[in-house]
């Protein structure tokens, strides 16, 4: 049985597309530049705020000074908006409630800013016990960069043969890959499967309750 489960945030515990696609739009017009359809975001987001920024600004105002003017507009915004229309995926919470009643347990990891993280994680999620909640930091990297990954082992020292990563994107299965610990991809989130069989996802589910049975699966060496 494993004995921690990290999760990414976005597009695995929380569905935020639209409070981040209306972030972003607000920063763009906020600019004076055309904005994008909702359903275009979910190819923008998983490298963290400034990726995003970058891929929706238009091609010649791409550079370092208009993409920190744009996340000023962006987070002003977002801090107050972050729940507007974010919601847990369906079975989430009852899955992390019985990883917990089965004494394992449960991170985040994600790309997205620290505060944001910590304030969707307490608004949604803060009846639960984590063992770690990392988000991104000033001049830290992102995933897949495993950095994030060996900060939560930190906390929790935890066998990597006892570690699930659970994300929806090829980013968190090469997170996952680089940190030598088993992955999870899921396929209601914001990329397709097509995309976490490319990064040679350990396991795909399309159920809250396949990763449950992965987690408290008992190992035959045990």
């Amino acid at each position: 049985m494993k004995r921690l489960v990290i999760f990414d945030l976005d597009g695995t515990l929380l569905n935020t597309i639209d409070d981040l696609g209306t972030a972003a739009n607000h920063a763009l017009t906020a600019l004076g530049f055309p904005t994008h359809p909702i359903t275009a975001y979910p190819y923008f987001v998983g490298n963290g705020i400034t990726r995003l920024l970058e891929r929706v600004l238009p091609e010649d105002h791409r550079d370092h000074a208009s993409v920190e003017v744009a996340r000023k507009y962006f987070k002003e915004y977002y801090n107050q908006h972050l729940t507007d229309l974010t919601r847990p995926y369906p079975g989430i919470v009852d899955l992390l409630r019985d990883l917990r009643a089965n004494d394992i347990n449960i991170a985040v990891a994600s790309n997205k800013y620290q505060k944001a993280v910590e304030e969707l994680v307490n608004h949604f999620f803060g009846d639960l016990t984590w063992a770690a909640v990392e988000g991104n930091k000033d001049d830290y990297p992102v995933k897949p960069d495993p950095s994030i990954v060996f900060d939560i082992l930190g906390k929790c020292p935890t066998p990597k043969s006892d570690v699930l990563y659970v994300g929806d994107s090829g980013v968190d299965m090469e997170t996952a890959r680089r940190a030598c610990v088993e992955s999870v991809g899921v396929t209601w989130g914001f990329r397709p499967a097509a995309e976490l069989r490319r990064f040679y996802a350990d396991h795909i589910v399309s159920t809250t309750s396949e990763i449950l049975t992965l987690a408290t699966a008992v190992n035959p060496e045990d």
